[in-house]
């Protein structure tokens, strides 16, 4: 059996026991049925991951002792800040899950002119809790120690407008431009992608004038979710630590 890895929002530190979260405790001992002495990884965000041992389990309670604390550097070169337009059903969690495992180091979800998700704040903010905790199992399941940032929900306009030195890609399928035409800044990549039905004329006009670069996947209409994943998986192999 695979060691299981979980997330502990907290510092860490060799031969410290730690009270592991509600969450941890129903995937290790709920789902898993793990027993006192089983191995557990830990990790916190910090980039190292810390070998720990299920020292006391109950059915609402569990604790681990951490035996080491390791340096396991696992993240891409490439810094790719993913602003993704928000769709519905599972089709964003979907987004989240493999954009993790694809590297991804920053996420916004962006309501666009097309977005047929229309929230209050109330339950966005409910919606950023279990984004958040997509990203976090993704991160268990594939072996990252570092949380790529999520950021808060934001209007289109507002996500071109922010400052930044990455270089600036929009997936346009009037483009004739692909990706390895142009090389990213060492700052990274900023990749906008469109919602269910994608960005409209006047969107994408206003992502150029910000200094977006239209570049082309293919011959073929994708969806939202196909669209983003081929994108960071083409950007990860070309510039990044695919292939």
């Amino acid at each position: 059996m695979r060691i299981p890895r979980v997330f502990h929002p907290e510092p860490l530190a060799v031969e410290q026991t730690v009270v592991l979260s509600p969450d941890a405790v129903n995937h290790l001992v709920n789902v898993l049925r793990l027993k006192a002495d089983h191995p557990i990884v830990l990790f916190n965000g910090d980039g190292s991951e810390y070998p720990a041992t299920l020292t006391e389990v109950a059915k609402r309670k569990a604790t681990a002792r951490i035996d080491s604390r390791i340096g396991m550097d696992v993240e891409s070169p490439l810094s790719i800040h993913l602003g993704q337009g928000i769709s519905k059903g599972d089709r964003m969690d979907f987004v989240l899950q493999k954009s993790v495992e694809l590297g991804v180091t920053e996420i916004t979800p962006l309501i666009t002119e097309r977005c047929t998700v229309k929230l209050n704040a109330e339950r966005w903010q409910k919606k950023q809790d279990q984004w958040q905790k997509i990203i976090i199992g993704a991160c268990e399941q594939c072996g990252r120690n570092t949380l790529p940032k999520l950021h808060p929900v934001v209007d289109l306009s507002d996500w071109l407008g922010q400052s930044t030195n990455q270089t600036r890609l929009l997936l346009n399928p009037e483009a004739s431009r692909p990706f390895n035409a142009l090389k990213p800044d060492k700052a990274g990549v900023r990749l906008l992608i469109g919602p269910e039905g994608g960005l409209n004329d006047q969107e994408i006009y206003r992502a150029q004038e910000y200094g977006f670069n239209s570049v082309l996947l293919g011959p073929r209409v994708l969806r939202t979710e196909t669209a983003a994943l081929t994108s960071l998986a083409i950007l990860q192999n070309l510039y990044g630590d695919l292939g």
